[in-house]
Parts: structure tokens; sequence; C-alpha cells
């Protein structure tokens, strides 16, 4: 029950961010239009606009200037799209310059941006004990996009990161793996293994190898298993229209280092896709550990 409860609420998810953002645009260009056309309701429309302008300008942020991390709740955008509102209140209610349209634009846009801040953003999930600190990871084994088997019996002895990301068409997700392929010469000196998750094809996984040449293991999580024995899948979390070569179903983002023993030091579960941790945080943890060589 609970499972396709998840998979009706990510379908509905999958199909939201592009429409929403093509509507956003759509009432951004008209009411810019609509401003010289009707000057008599000039500052209600530029209200509407400025209501409409958040959402592309956070989505356009993230997937062209390769942003690893936003805020959580976006507080300045927030605020930018309840003051294109309250300009078309005021025009409406105060000054009575203007008619109804203005105003519904605004609220329609501002409306939007609410829904991808507070109900898109986010997975509704809670942390997992399983992958909390002192835990240790189930015995497993995956396939490298080579077809070569990686088992978790061979991270004993050494410290571990484990990213398991949504895949090669998530602009946060490759942010963050190019954060820390920037600085894989610290993590061999340190003695640190990086094994990156996902369930996306092979040959997505060879394309991001080659993009990067590191000396990761870039592991490939068929059908979503391992994600699914720990809970962390996304059932339909790939946007509809925007990654049409991947399978429906992906991983919520997830982080988890491991200490030489194979115990859980650090883990990030999460709740919202644009909330990710700096390599710094789990860096600094691994040190204070005494899991690697300061």
């Amino acid at each position: 029950m609970k499972n396709q409860s998840s998979r009706r609420i990510g379908r509905i998810k999958s199909m939201f961010i592009l429409p929403a953002v093509i509507v956003s645009m759509m009432v951004l260009a008209g009411a810019l239009i609509m401003s010289f056309v009707r000057p008599d309701e000039r500052v209600a429309w530029l209200g509407a606009a400025l209501a409409s302008v958040p959402l592309p300008l956070i989505v356009g942020r993230i997937k062209w200037m390769q942003v690893a991390r936003t805020s959580d709740h976006l507080p300045i955008l927030l605020f930018v799209s309840a003051t294109g509102v309250m300009a078309a209140v005021w025009e409406v209610f105060v000054e009575s310059t203007s008619g109804w349209w203005p105003l519904s634009a605004a609220l329609a846009s501002a409306a939007l941006f609410a829904l991808y801040t507070f109900w898109y953003s986010t997975f509704g999930r809670y942390d997992n004990p399983r992958l909390g600190v002192g835990s240790k990871l189930p015995e497993f084994e995956l396939p490298d996009y080579q077809g070569r088997l990686h088992r978790s019996a061979d991270l004993i002895g050494n410290p571990a990161v484990l990213l398991f990301y949504r895949g090669n068409w998530c602009p946060l997700c490759m942010a963050q793996i190019s954060e820390i392929a920037a600085r894989y010469g610290e993590f061999v000196d340190l003695g640190i293994n990086v094994w990156l998750i996902s369930p996306q094809p092979d040959e997505m996984s060879r394309v991001l190898a080659e993009r990067y040449d590191v000396p990761f293991a870039f592991l490939v999580d068929r059908d979503n298993e391992l994600a699914n024995e720990l809970s962390i899948d996304q059932p339909n979390g790939v946007p509809a229209g925007i990654a049409r070569d991947y399978p429906p179903d992906t991983v919520m983002p997830t982080l988890v280092v491991t200490g030489p023993s194979g115990t859980i030091v650090f883990s990030d579960q999460t709740d919202n896709y644009r909330v990710r941790p700096e390599p710094d945080v789990f860096l600094a943890i691994l040190r204070r550990s005494g899991a690697v060589a300061r």
C-alpha cells in the first residue's frame, strides 16, 4: 500500500516540474508584454512578472550553473515572489487601478513556486536507522559499468564514501560528483575508497566515468535493488519529459561514510533534493574519527 502511494505521488511529481516552469515563463513573458500594452495596470503586471521569476530562475541556475546545493526553503526567492504578489494586491485593492488578471497571474506563479519549494523538492522521508552512525551496511555486491563486481566486504580496511545519486540527468548530482572528483587526489592520499552508485543504465555510468577519469568505482544498482533494500529508492522519481533515456525509478540522494571497520561514521539522508553536504564536512568527520591520516 505504501509503495503504491509512493508511486502515485512520484508520478504526480514527475509531471509537475516541466509544465510548472513553462507556465511560469509564459506568465513572465505575458506580464512584461501587458505592462506595456496596459500602462494603467503597469505596476500590477510588473508585480505578476516579478512573482513568476523565482521558479525559472532557480531551475535555470541549478541546470546551467553547476550548483551542488541551495538553501532549504529559498527565502530570498520566496521574498521576491511575495513582493510581486503584494504589488498586484496593492494595485487592485488600494490603488484600484487594476483588474483581477494581473493578481491572478501573480498568485498562480507564487503558488507554483511554493509547490516547488515545499512539496516538489522534498521526499517526505525519515532517517533510516540502518544508515545511522554506528550501524553497518548490509553485505551487498554491485557491478560497475563494465560488469566487474564490487563487494561491500572489499571496503573493510579503508574508509569509504558511498554516494547514491540519481543519474547524469540530475544537475545537482553532477555538481556534487564534480566537487568530489576535483579533490580525488586528497581522497586517494587519505586512503578513502569512493563508490558512486546509481540505478541509471550502464552506458550513462560509462559516460560519467570517462568524463572525470578518476579512480572511483562507478557502480550500477540495477532495478534499484540495493536502494530498495536500504529504503532509499524513489519510485517514479525521474522527471517526465526531461530524462527520457532513463528508467522511471531512481534513488533519493544519500551519502554514507564508513570507517575502516565498515561502521558508518557519517550519513546524510537529505529530505530535499537541493540540499547536499560539502566534501569538507565528511572529510573532517573522517579525520576526527581517526579513520584517515591527519
